[in-house]
């Protein structure tokens, strides 16, 4: 080969080992960063929920679910949870063991004025609920105490229901308006905010409830209603708030709150 021939040959070659080089090396525009340093630091849920912007943090938001455990959480006049409840996915889920009172859950913090947000989806035919200033003792469950902001499968549920049982509802007391619920197995948006006597229900990016506590309208809705035979409903000014396993799967998850107070 000549000298002419040889000098050209290694130029080429030289130049597609260059390029060969710089495409194992460039990474492409749609390539997570977790490939190139290895895939055990892909989280194992997706980085779109259970966490708090900077914006969330300025504005006093805390999660009360960190996506991995249970942490804040207890069972019902207990001191751990049972295996009613597991973290899978980044989902806190009720698996429906518990039956109606078994199983339920509150924070380890009690709260007074909030304004509280998260998201959950049920199982078909599925029942659930989420309460609010909770009192623990001797009760038979968080409805004795806690007023409920209800959940359940509208569109698939076996037995008929009234709106004072469709979700949204203030469970029993004042029934939701204009309330659309997504269908089971699907992620719905809840948000209650309670002001001191004044609370919202809202489903979806609308509110679907509003009331005062303690007012006449309230106390003649429980005197009058299926609360009349627990006198301390609804009447704590603080407490826990609590998730109900009703013995159907539910999963929540993005819960966050903040307080007013």
């Amino acid at each position: 080969m000549s000298s002419k021939r040889f000098l050209i040959f290694s130029i080429l070659f030289l130049t597609t080992v260059f390029l060969l080089v710089e495409c194992v090396e460039r990474k492409s525009p749609g390539e997570p960063v977790a490939m190139k340093q290895g895939m055990d630091t892909i989280p194992d849920q997706s980085k779109d929920f259970n966490h708090l912007t900077e914006r969330d943090i300025e504005d006093g938001w805390e999660l009360l679910f960190d996506g991995y455990s249970t942490s804040g959480w207890r069972g019902y006049n207990l001191d751990s949870i049972g295996d009613g409840w597991v973290v899978k996915d980044g989902n806190l889920i009720a698996l429906g063991s518990g039956g109606d009172i078994g199983g339920d859950i509150i924070t380890e913090e009690e709260y007074t004025s909030f304004d509280l947000m998260l998201e959950w989806k049920l199982s078909p035919g599925g029942n659930s609920g989420f309460f609010y200033r909770v009192v623990e003792g001797d009760y038979p469950a968080l409805y004795a105490t806690g007023p409920e902001y209800q959940i359940i499968d509208d569109l698939g549920y076996p037995e008929p229901l009234d709106d004072l049982n469709t979700t949204g509802a203030n469970y029993g007391m004042h029934p939701p308006q204009n309330a659309k619920i997504k269908p089971a197995g699907e992620w719905n948006s809840s948000r209650l905010i309670i002001d001191n006597d004044r609370v919202e229900h809202w489903l979806n990016g609308v509110k679907v409830v509003e009331y005062t506590l303690w007012n006449d309208e309230w106390k003649n809705l429980v005197a009058q209603g299926k609360w009349k035979d627990y006198p301390e409903y609804g009447k704590a000014g603080k407490g826990h708030i609590g998730l109900q396993d009703h013995g159907s799967m539910i999963w929540f998850r993005n819960i966050k709150i903040k307080n007013l107070k």
